[in-house]
């Protein structure tokens, strides 16, 4: 085995490692790859001898990777990198899968990637590289050109966005976080009476207009009436989740982490008495979300 593929092995040894923080990162699966193959081009013509840790080191050049992406980014791409921008030899990741992509959201949190989408690109860094990757704040602030006292205070309110602290107390998050989960789990099931049970009986449902489909009404009052259409939509709440939304419980359905529709709940006395249902794009890039734990 000579020089190169030995290196080419070791940096396979860190990809997963790799993919993860950069997907993370991004929130993208083609970006994430995009990311670990720059790092791997970066490596590869680097003097790799001198490296002694080699797993840090490979992580550092994706965190800086990720945040000139994130400081540059206009749109998401969808296209992986180009072919003839490879280097002979070079490690190639397999081909991105749709089903794969929405797993790995899935596993990581369908609420938190839309969540990270809205920090900043050093807010986000900071956050993923050390509640997530346990890096520490002098290698963050080396990464943004900050000290480690400036990364600390960056991931603190990066935290502070993601937690939603101080919206509602702990006590009422556990109680509202079972009425939505109850919720949830009724609407993937197709279970009228689960509905039924989380739903006050006279519930107030108001729909925006990009939500309503064409012809119905904009408001709907009482359990039994919108259990039945709300049925209708089982097969998209697996890619729902609990969040905070403007300080309210309520689910965001974003497949992939890509955030469509929100849902605002009012609990009274343990059951959803009002509803507002938000899929206008500027609505939705206006609210403010947070992961409800």
């Amino acid at each position: 085995m000579d020089g190169r593929d030995l290196l080419a092995e070791r940096f396979e040894e860190n990809r997963s490692h790799l993919r993860a923080v950069a997907y993370r990162m991004l929130g993208s699966l083609t970006e994430a790859d995009d990311a670990v193959q720059e790092a791997w081009l970066r490596l590869s013509r680097s003097d790799a001898s001198s490296v002694e840790n080699l797993g840090g080191w490979l992580t550092t050049v994706v965190a800086r990777v990720c945040l000139d992406m994130l400081r540059s980014r206009t749109s998401r791409r969808e296209e992986s990198i180009d072919e003839h921008l490879l280097e002979p030899g070079a490690p190639k990741s397999p081909a991105i899968d749709p089903e794969q992509e929405a797993v790995l959201a899935d596993s990581v949190g369908l609420a938190l990637l839309v969540v990270l989408d809205r920090l900043a690109p050093a807010e986000r860094l900071a956050f993923v590289l050390h509640d997530m990757f346990a890096v520490s704040f002098e290698e963050i602030g080396a990464i943004v050109g900050r000290t480690p006292t400036a990364a600390r205070q960056l991931a603190s309110r990066a935290r502070k966005r993601v937690q939603g602290t101080g919206s509602i107390s702990i006590a009422d998050r556990v109680q509202q976080r079972e009425v939505v989960d109850a919720f949830l789990a009724a609407l993937r099931g197709a279970d009228f009476e689960g509905l039924l049970a989380v739903l006050d009986p006279d519930v107030l449902v108001r729909v925006d207009e990009v939500a309503a489909r064409e012809g119905a009404p904009r408001e709907i009052r009482g359990a039994a009436n919108w259990a039945k259409g709300a049925i209708a939509f089982a097969h998209a709440a697996g890619a729902s989740q609990p969040a905070l939304v403007d300080g309210q419980a309520g689910l965001l359905w974003a497949p992939a982490g890509h955030l469509f529709r929100a849902l605002r709940f009012t609990i009274s006395n343990g059951k959803i008495s009002e509803v507002e249902i938000i899929a206008d794009p500027v609505r939705l890039g206006e609210l403010d979300l947070a992961v409800l734990d």
